[in-house]
């Protein structure tokens, strides 16, 4: 049997860690799941990401207020969307559950982590092999970021969000940092050595709005959307 006729066969099967060992027919894996993400978040609605680290334990003032600000989104209107872990993300999706609120989780398949919580809708669960086809969900189907502390994970969607807007590849939407005390000396590096540095506009800064609480957080979202338009970004 050829190689390609292999491929044929694991595609059928859906076998994809086959697939894989060849990157051309990777391209159909790859397919299926913007197809499966499209379909899928298509019908949720405005919603809301909520970012930050999947270690949060429960007992843990930040996961506390992730769960609060899920709650406060769905009382405002909107759903919730997040990474599907534990931790920050955990909390988000309970905080939406809570107020039978949509709730979604866009979960990455990872070789030693703990897989999806059980606070997101069974028929909002969509999980994903390849990052960058998960971050294309995030930024088109999200209505704004709150970006709880976090760790690499959760500085690359902040990043790419930022990135996207600056470049005008996506419309604006609000971005927001939740904790001064976590996110300040970030904001001080970028405007003492980023901005100094002439490597980003005064401008640029502007993208991004640092708080405290979840109420300043949704009064955010709420006041942007005041002016705006609620849709895909893209």
């Amino acid at each position: 049997m050829s190689s390609e006729e292999k491929i044929r066969r694991a595609f059928k099967k859906k076998d994809w860690n086959a697939i894989k060992t060849n990157d051309s027919w990777a391209i159909f894996k790859i397919m299926s799941e913007f197809v499966d993400g499209f379909e899928k978040m298509a019908k949720i609605g405005p919603c809301v990401s909520i970012f930050g680290s999947a270690r949060t334990s429960p007992d843990h003032e930040h996961y506390k207020m992730a769960e609060e600000m899920g709650a406060k989104l769905v009382r405002h209107g909107y759903g919730v969307i997040t990474g599907g872990g534990p931790g920050i993300m955990e909390a988000g999706n309970k905080g939406a559950n809570s107020e039978n609120g949509k709730s979604v989780g866009l979960n990455i398949e990872l070789p030693f982590e703990q897989g999806n919580n059980i606070y997101i809708d069974p028929d909002k669960l969509i999980s994903f092999d390849y990052f960058f086809v998960r971050k294309v969900m995030f930024v088109k189907y999200s209505q704004g970021f709150i970006v709880m502390p976090g760790g690499f994970g959760t500085l690359d969607e902040l990043f790419e969000a930022i990135t996207l807007i600056q470049t005008s590849k996506i419309g604006r939407f609000p971005i927001i940092l939740v904790g001064q005390d976590y996110w300040r000396g970030l904001l001080d590096w970028i405007k003492g050595t980023m901005l100094k540095h002439g490597n980003i506009g005064q401008k640029d800064l502007d993208l991004i709005n640092l708080v405290d609480t979840p109420e300043e957080a949704v009064q955010i979202v709420d006041d942007f959307y005041e002016k705006y338009s609620l849709s895909p970004n893209f």
